[in-house]
């Protein structure tokens, strides 16, 4: 029999919580096994009780453990740490500290939930700052893109971490034995970029990494899936995802406006909406939501906080298969294997 995974959710965090994480819930144990799955709801208990009752999967899934106070959508990180303590969102994290759940999920507060994650889960073993990583549609299925905005400025170390911990989470999340690894640059020449991304490369090159390294990746190269991960600081991989993001909205609203702009277009447009709903399906954001805290002592799930319970569940499947992984044992071989190379190059320095 397969072991059972505990999740541990902030049931309040979201714009529209509680109702779409047990809406999430409710959709996600319609797609497991009994007895595979426990989720551990936090929360205000006469908010959630109600909605357990209108959706009995959840219901059998969860266990509630109520408690009066929630980190708000527009608290400071600094402010929300002083108080969080005994939330929903503490408490959820709290779970995975204590070994009581696998894996926490949260649409709340990215700033207070990265800040209190690694308060209470501290760092995994040679990583030094944790990642934000987030699938991304490609033409190939999917890419993992990390870091998307939890460090502005990094060092080549820390890229090289960043390398070792998303191809882990590829491996997890996506299934794939051995994902390439690509680092994104300005171009894909070895004179190109700044000195940090070249030296990040260098290292990359030199450390015996049990990982596909494909070297330089252009920011076009992200949507046509030239790599199953791509590595860069929090400031550039946040602007990619914004300008993508952005990108489809606007080619959805030309192709609107397009098929409205005469009668004949407007017929065009009837005859092909069986391939509009397939494109729709495909790039339906809610397929990719479910953003993770790499490089913690524990997983943690950063969902949309617009998302809805569709959007919800898919970050409950991403949080199932990280626990159901040996993500942080590959990880820890890599990591050890950087560590060891960085101890020796600085050795063989001091020596001459």
């Amino acid at each position: 029999m397969p072991r059972t995974i505990v999740l541990s959710v902030d049931a309040m965090g979201g714009d529209q919580a509680p109702d779409i994480i047990v809406d999430g819930v409710q959709y996600l144990a319609k797609t497991v096994e009994e007895g595979t799955l426990k989720v551990l709801l936090h929360g205000k208990a006469s908010l959630i009780e109600p909605l357990l009752a209108r959706n009995a999967a959840a219901a059998r899934l969860c266990e509630l453990r109520h408690t009066d106070t929630h980190v708000a959508m527009t608290d400071k990180p600094s402010h929300a740490i002083r108080k969080a303590r005994g939330s929903s969102m503490w408490n959820a994290v709290e779970a995975v500290k204590t070994g009581e759940a696998h894996a926490c999920i949260s649409a709340g507060n990215t700033g207070a939930l990265m800040v209190l994650s690694k308060v209470l889960l501290r760092m995994a073993r040679n990583a030094h700052r944790p990642a934000i990583a987030a699938s991304w549609p490609t033409l190939k299925g999917a890419s993992v893109v990390l870091d998307i905005g939890a460090n502005v400025e990094c060092t080549q170390t820390q890229l090289v971490e960043f390398a070792i911990m998303g191809e882990a989470f590829y491996r997890a999340v996506h299934g794939a034995r051995r994902p390439s690894v690509g680092l994104l640059n300005i171009g894909s020449e070895d004179l190109k970029g700044n000195d940090v991304v070249r030296a990040a490369d260098a290292l990359l090159r030199s450390v015996n990494l049990d990982m596909d390294y494909q070297g330089f990746v252009e920011g076009d190269d992200i949507s046509m899936g030239k790599a199953d991960v791509v590595v860069t600081d929090g400031f550039t991989g946040n602007v990619a995802l914004k300008t993508a993001e952005g990108t489809a909205r606007l080619a959805t609203a030309f192709l609107r406006q397009s098929l409205r702009s005469s009668p004949v277009s407007m017929v065009g447009g009837a005859l092909c909406q069986g391939a509009f709903r397939k494109l729709r399906a495909r790039m339906d954001p809610r397929k990719f939501n479910g953003g993770v805290f790499l490089g913690l002592g524990g997983v943690v799930v950063k969902s949309h906080g617009g998302t809805d319970g569709v959007g919800f569940a898919n970050a409950l499947k991403v949080a199932l298969n990280m626990a159901r992984s040996d993500y942080a044992s590959h990880i820890a071989v890599n990591l050890e294997k950087l560590a060891t190379s960085l101890d020796t190059a600085g050795n063989e320095r001091t020596a001459s």
